[in-house]
């Protein structure tokens, strides 16, 4: 995120850090890396460095929709990155625990913070793999994270097949012949998803047949990240490793396989060979649609409430003009 989060201030973020985590900063640096948590490295006076995140709980849908419940599975979400990184996967960069052993703690009601291990590499952008070597790479982690043992998926919340921010789309849809006056997005993106209103109905229900289709496989559900793509891989010298995990979840394999191109490739036959699980094209399908339609649901309800003009937003507003062209 480019923009500072509303309602925020970073002296208290430098408050909790030392409180909760004993990390005394002298330099705090916003990083304008992501979309949808913000970042900071810090520094303190010995020269260690951290990478500290801030996510608003307003806009988590995917982990509750309030902002107690998201903030419950946020919480789950980092505890089980950590029992990852601790059950020997060294490509987890999980939180580092707080004094009291919290993952995550509260800034106010809305915000939290969480503090990271700074890592140093290279960060790939989202979009598809650049090389078969780095994407045999990451097919292998997952087949390993996939893997992970009973004691650490017990933690992990379950994924919910349903859509969310549904019922907020569908309403949004109902309203396309009415102004909307959230703020200078408003209009503009009224006017885009009424020109694809056609499509994004298209694509609710090719995801609601989908869903029918791998609730009643019988898929193994396994621990799943939720976003494998580059954005979220960091090359290192040694290795890469992944990062950003409060999408984390209990799902079929499929959730990530999506992410790395495995459909009809190599990639498949690597996965299967590593794991015994054929890819399932449905389940594919279905995770691949139900990510657009998460998409275009936030943006919408962005741009259905208050907000102003940002590069953030501007780019959300381009997001949301890409998404709802998707065919199912």
């Amino acid at each position: 995120m480019k923009a500072l989060p509303e309602e925020f201030e970073e002296s208290a973020l430098i408050g909790s850090l030392a409180g909760g985590w004993g990390f005394e900063v002298e330099l705090a640096e916003y990083a304008e890396v992501g979309f949808g948590s913000y970042h900071w490295v810090v520094t303190d006076g010995a020269g260690r460095r951290g990478f500290v995140t801030v996510d608003d709980l307003d806009g988590k849908p995917w982990l509750g929709d309030t902002r107690e419940s998201a903030f419950d599975g946020l919480r789950r979400a980092f505890d089980t990155a950590v029992a990852l990184r601790d059950s020997g996967l060294g490509f987890v960069v999980a939180p580092i625990p707080a004094g009291g052993g919290e993952t995550v703690q509260r800034i106010g009601s809305r915000h939290t913070i969480a503090l990271f291990p700074f890592v140093e590499g290279q960060a790939g952008r989202y979009g598809g793999y650049d090389t078969a070597d780095e994407r045999a790479a990451v097919v292998t982690m997952l087949a390993e994270l996939h893997g992970a043992p009973p004691a650490v998926a017990a933690l992990a919340r379950r994924a919910d097949l349903g859509l969310p921010g549904r019922r907020q789309l569908e309403s949004s849809l109902q309203d396309l012949n009415q102004p909307w006056a959230g703020g200078p997005f408003s209009e503009p993106a009224r006017r885009v998803l009424s020109d694809h209103a056609a499509e994004v109905a298209a694509l609710l229900a090719a995801a609601d047949r989908l869903a029918v289709e791998v609730g009643t496989r019988g898929s193994n559900w396994v621990v799943t990240h939720g976003e494998p793509h580059p954005g979220n891989v960091i090359r290192t010298d040694e290795s890469l490793v992944l990062v950003d995990w409060d999408t984390v979840a209990l799902a079929p394999p499929e959730r990530d396989l999506w992410m790395v191109g495995t459909d009809g490739g190599d990639g498949a036959e690597l996965y299967a060979e590593a794991t015994g699980h054929r890819v399932d094209d449905g389940a594919t399908n279905f995770f691949r649609i139900a990510w657009d339609i998460a998409d275009i649901a936030v943006y919408v309800n962005l741009f259905r409430s208050p907000h102003g003009r940002s590069e953030d937003t501007a780019e959300a507003y381009d997001n949301l003009a890409r998404c709802v062209s998707c065919r199912p």
